[in-house]
């Protein structure tokens, strides 16, 4: 299955739907081929009807500035590019306001798959 992108952005942007608790949302994921784990602003995860301050797996996780501590939720199911996965773990982060992002597409969410990046066209395309 193939998407499309803009190639006018600075990162590539793909549209994905979680759903959680308290209901889903659409937002807006930068496709990271160098994150190894899919990561959602808190702020998302919050509004989705998720308490983190009860959350008690958190992890350590290697950031391009250091160390950090993130707490790691199973969302009820995460939709992109034509692949959902329910009961999928993401990792929980405050993203700054200036990322213009809502979390990032992991290595994890393309596992099994083939994933080709054309950037030359904008166009992603996801196989099983």
């Amino acid at each position: 299955m193939s998407h499309r992108f803009d190639l006018q952005e600075r990162l590539i942007i793909v549209p994905v739907r979680l759903f959680g608790p308290a209901g889903d949302t659409i937002v807006r994921f930068a496709l990271d081929t160098g994150a190894s784990r899919t990561l959602v602003n808190t702020e998302v995860m919050v509004l989705l009807g998720h308490d983190l301050a009860m959350a008690s797996d958190r992890i350590e996780v290697t950031t391009g500035s250091g160390i950090e501590f993130c707490v790691r939720l199973p969302v009820e199911c995460l939709e992109s590019v034509g692949r959902a996965l329910e009961r999928f773990s993401v990792l929980c982060h405050t993203l700054p306001p200036s990322a213009q992002i809502d979390g990032l597409l992991g290595l994890d969410f393309f596992r099994g798959c083939y994933l080709g990046i054309d950037l030359r066209n904008g166009e992603i395309t996801v196989t099983p």
